[in-house]
C-alpha cells in the first residue's frame, strides 16, 4: 500500500515536472523572439523604454533557461538559478538606468507609433507568458521567480505604451525618459525579493548539512 503511493506520488511529480518544461520552452521561445523585435525597434525610434522593455524580455528569456535547467534537480540548484536570476535582474536594472540617463542628453525625440505598436505586441506576448505560468506560481522558489519576472512585464509592457502615448500628445522626450527610469527601479524591486527568498533557502539548505 506504501509502496503504491509512493509509486503514484512519483508519478504525479514527473508529470509536473514535464507540464513546467512545455511552459517554460514555449515562453522562452516567445520572450527571446520579442527581445529581437523589441529592441530592433527601440534603436530604431529612439525609446529608452522599449530597449528597457526589450532587456527584460532578454532577461526573462535567460531566467526561463537556468528555469529549465534546474527543473529535475535538487532545492538547492534550485536556490542557486534564483539566486543567478536576482543577480542578472539587477545587471539589466544598471544598464537600463546608464542608458536612460543617456538618453536625457541626447537631442533626438522618440517616435510615438512605433512604441505604441511595439509596446503593444509585446504586452499580448507578456500576457500569454503570464496565463501559461499562473497555475506553476506557487510549485517551488524555481517556477516562483519565473512567475514573478513575468508578472513585472506586464507592469513594464503598460508603462511603455503610456510613454508612447505621451510623446505624441506633449511632443517630448520626457515621458520615455521617465517610464525607462521607473522600469529601471521596477527591476532593483524584483530582484529584492528573489535574491532574499534564494538566501535564505541555500542557508537552510546548509543547516540541514550540518
Amino acid at each position: 500500500m506504501g509502496q503504491s503511493c509512493c509509486e503514484k506520488k512519483s508519478s504525479e511529480l514527473v508529470k509536473l515536472r514535464e507540464r513546467q518544461k512545455t511552459v517554460l520552452k514555449i515562453v522562452l521561445a516567445i520572450n527571446f523572439a520579442m527581445f529581437f523585435v523589441e529592441f530592433g525597434a527601440g534603436v530604431v525610434s529612439k525609446s529608452s523604454a522599449l530597449k528597457a522593455d526589450s532587456l527584460d524580455m532578454l532577461g526573462d528569456a535567460i531566467v526561463y533557461g537556468f528555469s529549465l535547467y534546474v527543473l529535475h534537480r535538487s532545492d538547492r540548484w534550485k536556490a542557486k538559478a534564483a539566486f543567478l536570476k536576482g543577480v542578472i535582474i539587477v545587471g539589466f536594472a544598471t544598464f537600463v538606468l546608464v542608458d536612460t540617463t543617456l538618453t536625457v542628453f541626447a537631442p533626438t525625440l522618440p517616435i510615438p507609433e512605433t512604441m505604441g505598436v511595439v509596446g503593444g505586441l509585446a504586452l499580448l506576448a507578456n500576457l500569454a507568458c503570464l496565463l501559461l505560468l499562473l497555475r506553476h506560481r506557487d510549485d517551488d522558489i524555481n517556477m516562483r521567480s519565473t512567475f514573478i519576472c513575468s508578472r513585472n512585464d506586464i507592469i513594464s509592457n503598460t508603462g511603455v505604451l503610456l510613454a508612447a502615448w505621451l510623446v505624441g500628445l506633449l511632443n517630448s522626450k520626457w515621458p520615455d525618459v521617465v517610464i525607462g527610469y521607473v522600469i529601471a527601479v521596477l527591476f532593483f524591486k524584483s530582484a529584492w525579493p528573489i535574491l532574499r527568498d534564494s538566501v535564505m533557502q541555500l542557508r537552510q539548505q546548509d543547516l540541514k548539512v550540518y
